[in-house]
């Protein structure tokens, strides 16, 4: 299979992987330019940079991109004890200097919805153009076959998922079913299995919300772990109908994955020291 294929499996199955190319290289070395390597959060490698330190070198370094999701552009000294300014230095005896590019490839998170609804159509509306992998799950098998969009489509009772598939560090998770007790058995999975979401929001009301926490801290204690638990869910943007909330949803995992510790204005972001919209009397 070549390389390229790897990568196109890769994308489909929503696998994390990192492809290295030589992208320059200057003097003796054991690879050339535009030889590539692929290497999956999996730990699987396909291809080549050259073996030896080099490659060595490489796959210990996807790790770490692998984990920050980032690209990297490094050059590389293939003569031990050699220094060239702006590269590092291998433990090898070639002599030359390789530029590699480290390309990461994947979605930038997981998200997770649980309830395909008017919301959840609404709200992978929203997130389809950016790189989420979107998974659907919902038991209603007429309301899964109606379902546009999603990365995946998984057509099984919602806590029922958790339990077969538990869910990765860091994803998103969204709950929207159509009942509050499937909503409260999703959370629970979560909390009982001791998963680790970036981001878990259920739809909800005020009264909903004051409803469950009561139940919460009965099942799982008053130290039980809320920190990124939202609900309601979303910013408060305003407005009512499915693709409002979904915007406002949108806009609430955004500012997480961005790590935003506090939502600001543009203009109060960029303003500089004029504050043009205050009051001057």
């Amino acid at each position: 299979m070549l390389i390229y294929d790897k990568v196109v499996a890769c994308q489909k199955n929503n696998i994390g992987a990192i492809l290295v190319t030589a992208v320059a290289k200057q003097g003796e070395g054991p690879v050339a330019v535009g030889k590539k390597m692929l290497v999956t959060e999996k730990g699987d490698a396909y291809g080549t940079v050259g073996g030896g330190n080099l490659e060595y070198y490489a796959r210990e370094k996807c790790k770490t991109l692998l984990k920050t999701r980032q690209h990297l552009h490094e050059r590389y000294v293939l003569n031990d004890g050699k220094v060239v300014p702006n590269a590092k230095t291998l433990p090898m005896i070639c002599g030359g200097v390789v530029t590699l590019y480290y390309e990461y490839i994947g979605s930038e998170a997981s998200v997770f919805i649980f309830g395909a609804g008017h919301v959840g159509q609404a709200l992978v509306n929203t997130l389809k153009p950016l790189n989420f992998h979107l998974t659907v799950i919902d038991e209603r098998q007429h309301v899964i076959e109606q379902f546009k969009g999603a990365d995946r489509l998984v057509h099984q009772p919602f806590a029922d998922f958790i339990d077969a598939e538990g869910l990765p560090e860091n994803s998103f998770v969204v709950i929207c079913t159509p009942s509050h007790e499937y909503d409260y058995h999703v959370i629970n999975k979560v909390f009982e299995k001791k998963l680790n979401p970036k981001y878990m929001g259920m739809l909800c009301s005020p009264q909903k919300l004051k409803d469950y926490l009561a139940k919460a801290y009965e099942k799982f204690g008053k130290d039980v772990d809320l920190k990124n638990f939202y609900s309601p869910i979303g910013l408060a943007l305003g407005g009512g109908s499915p693709e409002e909330i979904a915007i406002s949803i949108a806009s609430e995992m955004l500012a997480i994955h961005h790590n935003k510790e506090r939502i600001q204005h543009m203009r109060e972001a960029e303003h500089g020291s004029d504050c043009y919209w205050k009051d001057k009397q």
